[in-house]
């Protein structure tokens, strides 16, 4: 191996020359590119340098390479060639240089061993892999001993040993019994790193034959068994404790030399009685805290990837109370070779200079050494253009041939280190990899990265254009990045359009075009609030937003930023969550996310639930405030703050919340700062310039927050200029000449210094002028006079104080002031869709003239007069508006059979453009609505006289009233159906011919040209035949036939028969009664037989019982009289109308006076109007006299 050389002091030409290389070409990894280009062997796949394997199975032993041409494989065994052809056993994969060994048909894997080295080659040069030692694993058997029974005094140390068999690899030991279970372990009995177990003191329950040792070879998957060992303790009174004693290592020092990476395992175990403790220490230093570990009772010090700084001596000490005893291990970290700079490929062109540099350390130093093409540097084929010095090779003016692979060895006795890389001379025209016309979507004030990646050979130069032919693109609104990407910092609407890249070197040139699309930032407009809801309530979040209409949202809601519970309960609409039945788990914070392909917004808010009814005696309590805080560590920009904790009152701290007072900005007004958990109590706090810090800290467990700790001392930060410029900056003008600038101002403690300033700039968009600025005091408002009407403008605010400006700030666009627009939308056209609705189109106002942003159209409209009446009327206008660009409309609710105007104008931010010229437009006729009343009145033996009022809202022209009705029976059946159609200009009608004594019920509607409208109904009864009836309540007036026929027909009832059976059954009853209590000696009042048997006549009947009083005049409530005949008004409201007798059943109580007349009356349902008793002094009808038993 070659040794590296260094740089003699007399050759700084050297260290310029490698100062002034140009820097080599970046390779982009497109597959396509990748094939078509040349490129020399690349090995992609190898097997480990130390390759352990199976005896049993097939060796394989990996190389894989890549490179244009396909490499072909060689390979070399223990340093000569390996032919395979003439070994059966040994194949090679097709395409690829990986071997295979056949075992498993006859071939012993001893006679495998080697060191392997595979050569992948092409036309352009030869890569080779590692030194790759191949040895088949051992699992060799226990040798043969005869082991002698332990016989142990109780209280003494013990180590059985296990000492198994050397393996490859080795193997796991574990000591288990005869039932195959692990034997307990502690801190008195332990396994050692090398196997054995140790007895610190035995005890009488150690006392057993089947202590067994196993090793596991996990290569060949095979366990071996020691023979079992036998340990008998026997006791001796009393017990002698004995001080420490070590059991391993011996002696008080020993050495242990690890690698760096490694895992450093140091152990101590000591026997003694009591059993001792282990502690661990460096001299002179601490154990790394993360990377330590303590394993079997602390018997074992474990540090992880340990390096050059791990050295050092580390003590051990056994302790227990009859004394200790120490160990010092003395530990020397070593390092196999690593790199520091692993050799890269070069891409270089023709005439072109690079550099591959091979930097490795290690513990002694690595040396290294070159090879080209697999061969020492020295001895491989002279390159003019190559130089070597030491660790680096040097390429002057390279050609095509001097592409080639070279491998760097850097060795030292703990190992070795060996890489490829290739010099690879290409000369290729321009080509650009990202594809044509691709689409980039950005939001608005976002940065947008337009790629261009490309490929030459030598580099080309990237040009980027905006449009066809437009100007190459500078400036300090542009980034242009070393991979061909095009950054714009702050893309704007104006940004929108086709960008073209041009890449062109000395072979050539070519260009690609992309395009860029702004879209508008997604916004919650509304978001959610605060909501405090008592348990089992109901509660609604709103989040209402505004997006890009090609960009389609999803909105996700999270409680405590995870999934909401499934839980029926949860209710996710378009626009809010609302929660139903909410209980004490519903309580957190609820989090509304809008998603779109481009960008995201959130929003949250805190849900409480608290108790309905009040709450009972709180048990625990919140912390104690903290105290002692102090401040340490002081720096410009950091500080520590540490503080002890209060009492947690049974309730454990969670987490501390600090908070600071800027006593120099804001004296008096606390501000969050952070919070940490409740186990840490000291803090580093990141702080702001010009700031008089002072710091409070408030504790908080499940109960609640402590009372603030009392502040700490107050520790003032140096001064800065501005970090950041003001937030929120607007255009947006008061007046048609104006531009009012305003922003949020920064905060005190913002400020970083004194002389807090804004320096206000503004230009005209698109117009090739200066920017304009002024420098204002400490106030959040510019105004900007003599304006143009509403024209856009650039705009941007940077901060500045007395030590300097902050950085540069983004510019937004605003807008001078807006005037009423000019013009009136034109080409109003109305279409009738039906009776109650219409569309109404307009054609678009020319922007120029909207003179503001626009905000939509407003549609005026009216009813002038209804055609059907012909009468005008007070005009109450309405307004619809259309928001947007919209060009029609829907106006909904009109009147039918009317006659409208609208007109229309567009409206901007100032207010309404003039109206468009009247629009008239009528509406066609509509179905009626109902008769505005229906009365039946004059009742006789067959006929009654219907009388009506016209619809309210006629809707129309008026053809014709149409009236049905039908008999009820008796049995409230109803009969056949009869339509009559009236003539409209009819207001009454009298029907003749109808059955004497008979309900009819009426059913009315009125008719237009388009159909009929509602109806009304109502019920009335023809009067009875007086001379007939009389015969049934009078059968000494009436003589003959007559009363003989009307008192059979009467008698033969049904509802009769029934209704006597039931008066004779309680009064069988009632005398029952009687002749029992007269039996038993008891008294029967008069009182009670007279409620019992109330009379009817004297004490109404009750809607409560089932039954109704007597019908009595409504006015004056006096008692009906001979020949009374039904109430001649019979108007009935429509909502009753539908009342009927099938409806109420036996709900009619009729009675009939001397004179034959009916006088009972039909009742509606009336919850809350009781029946007005009977008056009557005349002899009551046998009907009534029935139901007074009832």
């Amino acid at each position: 191996m070659m040794k590296k050389k260094s740089i003699p002091a007399s050759k700084p030409f050297l260290i310029l020359f490698l100062c002034q290389i140009i820097s080599a070409l970046d390779v982009p990894l497109d597959s396509k590119l990748l094939e078509e280009l040349s490129q020399p062997p690349t090995i992609t796949h190898q097997s480990p340098k130390d390759y352990i394997v199976d005896p049993r199975e097939n060796i394989v032993i990996q190389c894989e390479a890549k490179g244009k041409p396909p490499p072909s494989f060689s390979w070399t065994r223990n340093g000569t060639h390996f032919d395979i052809d003439k070994d059966a056993q040994v194949t090679m994969k097709p395409n690829s240089g990986t071997l295979v060994i056949n075992i498993m048909n006859g071939g012993k894997a001893e006679a495998y061993e080697g060191v392997y080295q595979c050569t992948a080659r092409n036309e352009r040069g030869a890569a080779i892999s590692n030194n790759i030692v191949i040895r088949p694993s051992r699992s060799p058997l226990w040798t043969k001993e005869k082991l002698e029974p332990h016989h142990v005094r109780e209280g003494d140390s013990l180590v059985l040993h296990c000492r198994p068999p050397v393996g490859l690899p080795p193997p796991i030991i574990f000591w288990m019994d005869n039932a195959f279970q692990r034997l307990p372990q502690s801190e008195r009995v332990s396994q050692g790193l090398n196997g054995d177990l140790y007895f610190s003191n035995v005890q009488p329950e150690d006392t057993r034959e089947d202590y067994i040792c196993y090793a596991r070879f996990n290569h060949t998957q095979t366990i071996q068994q020691k023979q079992p060992i036998s340990v008998k303790v026997f006791s001796t009174k009393p017990v002698t404790e004995r001080q420490p004693v070590l059991l391993t290592p011996t002696g008080s020092t020993s050495t242990k030399v690890e690698l760096r990476g490694n895992v450093l395992l140091l152990e101590c175990i000591a026997a003694g009685l009591p059993t001792p403790v282990i502690r661990w220490i460096k001299e002179g230093g601490e154990l790394p805290s993360n990377r330590t570990f303590f394993e079997n009772f602390k018997k074992t010090l474990k540090i992880i990837d340990v390096s050059e700084a791990d050295s050092g001596n580390y003590k051990c000490i056994a302790r227990n109370t009859l004394g200790s005893v120490h160990h010092v291990i003395s530990v020397t970290v070593k390092a196999a070779p690593y790199w520091i700079t692993a050799p890269r490929n070069l891409v270089l062109s023709p005439g072109e200079d690079g550099t591959l540099i091979c930097r490795a350390n290690g513990n002694p130093k690595p040396s290294i050494s070159w090879l080209a093409n697999g061969v020492p540097i020295a001895i491989a084929p002279e390159d003019p253009s190559r130089k070597v010095d030491g660790d680096t090779i040097i390429f002057s003016h390279v050609q095509e041939r001097s592409s080639a692979v070279y491998q760097c060895n850097a060795s030292n006795e703990y190992g070795y280190l060996l890489a490829n890389a290739f010099v690879n001379v290409l000369a290729e025209p321009p080509r650009i990899l990202t594809p044509a016309n691709k689409l980039y979507q950005v939001i608005a004030d976002s940065p947008a990265l337009l790629d261009c990646a490309y490929f030459g050979s030598p580099k080309p130069e990237i040009e980027w254009f905006k449009g066809v032919k437009g100007s190459i693109l500078r400036g300090n609104e542009y980034v242009f990045h070393d991979n061909g990407t095009l950054e714009i910092p702050v893309a704007q609407k104006d940004s929108t359009g086709t960008y073209t890249c041009v890449a062109r070197n000395e072979l050539g040139k070519i260009q690609n075009e992309v395009h860029l699309e702004i879209k508008d930032p997604t916004m919650i407009i509304k978001q959610p609030e605060y909501k405090v809801v008592q348990r089992y309530g109901q509660v609604s979040f709103e989040c209402i937003i505004k997006h890009d209409s090609t960009l389609l949202p999803t909105v996700i809601w999270l409680k405590d930023n995870d999934e909401l519970p499934d839980d029926e309960r949860f209710l996710v609409g378009k626009d809010n969550l609302t929660i139903m039945n909410v209980t004490d788990k519903d309580d957190g914070t609820y989090t509304c996310i809008v998603n779109t392909t481009l960008d995201s917004v959130s929003a949250s808010a805190v849900l409480t639930v608290v108790a309905a009814p009040p709450t009972p005696a709180i048990i625990y309590a919140r912390p104690n405030p903290p105290f002692d805080l102090e401040l340490t560590g002081q720096l410009e920009r950091s500080i520590e703050l540490s503080w002890i904790p209060g009492d947690e009152n049974n309730s454990p701290i969670t987490h501390f919340v600090i908070e600071y007072e800027d006593g120099l900005h804001e004296p008096g007004v606390w501000h969050y700062q952070t919070e940490v958990p409740g186990t840490q109590t000291t803090v580093q706090l990141k702080l702001s310039p010009y700031v008089n810090y002072s710091f409070r800290v408030v504790a908080v467990n499940k109960i609640g927050r402590s009372q603030p700790s009392e502040p700490s001392e107050q520790y003032l930060t140096k001064s800065a200029s501005p970090d950041e410029n003001p937030a929120n900056v607007q255009g947006i003008g008061s007046e048609p000449d104006n531009l009012v600038i305003t922003w949020e101002s920064l905060k005190g403690f913002q400020s970083n210094g004194p002389g807090l300033q804004y320096k206000v700039s503004w230009r005209q968009k698109d117009v090739d002028d200066e920017w304009t600025s002024v420098i204002v005091a400490n106030v959040s408002k510019y105004i900007v006079s003599g304006t143009p009407t509403f024209v856009p403008y650039e705009i941007k605010v940077q901060a500045l104080n007395d030590l300097g400006y902050a950085p540069e700030p983004s510019e937004v666009i605003g807008h001078s002031g807006e005037d009423l627009p000019m013009v009136a939308p034109g080409n109003v056209q109305v279409h009738v869709i039906n009776s109650t609705l219409a569309k109404v189109h307009w054609d678009p106002v020319p922007l120029k003239t909207v003179r503001g942003h626009l905000q939509g159209y407003k549609v005026y409209y009216w009813k002038v007069q209804s055609l059907s009446r012909r009468s005008r009327r007070h005009v109450e206008k309405k307004i619809l508006t259309f928001r947007g660009n919209k060009t029609f409309g829907m106006l909904p609710g009109l009147e039918p059979y009317s006659s409208y105007k609208l007109n229309v104008r567009v409206v901007n931010g100032k207010g309404e453009g003039p109206a468009s010229p009247d629009k008239v437009f009528k509406t066609p006729e509509g179905v009626p609505s109902s008769p505005s009343y229906l009365k039946i009145t004059n009742p006789t033996l067959d006929s009654l006289t219907l009388e009506w009022g016209s619809p309210t809202h006629p809707n129309g022209v008026l053809t014709s009233y149409i009236l049905k009705f039908q008999p009820i029976n008796n049995t409230h059946e109803l009969g056949p159906l009869v339509e009559i159609r009236i003539p409209a200009n009819e207001s009454s009608l009298i029907l003749k011919n109808l059955n004497y004594s008979t309900r009819y019920k009426f059913y009315f509607n009125a008719q237009t040209s388009v159909g009929s409208g509602s109806q009304i109904t109502e019920e009335a009864v023809t009067i009875m035949d007086e001379g007939k009836m009389a015969g049934i309540l009078h059968p000494a007036v009436v003589a003959g036939k007559a009363m003989a026929s009307r008192q059979v027909d009467i008698a033969t009832q049904g509802w009769f028969i029934g209704l006597m059976c039931a008066v004779a059954l309680l009064i069988l009853i009632l005398l029952i009664v009687c002749f029992i209590r007269r039996n038993k000696g008891g008294k029967y009042p008069v009182k009670e037989k007279e409620d019992a048997h109330a009379d009817p006549e004297i004490q109404p009947m009750k809607e409560d019982d089932g039954t109704f009083g007597e019908y009595s005049d409504a006015e004056d409530h006096k008692p009906l009289k001979k020949g009374s005949r039904t109430p001649s008004d019979r108007t009935v409201k429509k909502e009753d109308s539908d009342d009927s007798l099938v409806d109420y059943g036996e709900g009619v109580n009729g009675q009939f006076n001397e004179d034959g007349s009916f006088i009972g009356q039909y009742s509606g349902k009336k919850e809350k109007e009781p029946a007005e008793g009977n008056e009557s002094s005349e002899a009551p009808s046998p009907v009534n006299a029935m139901n007074s038993f009832v």
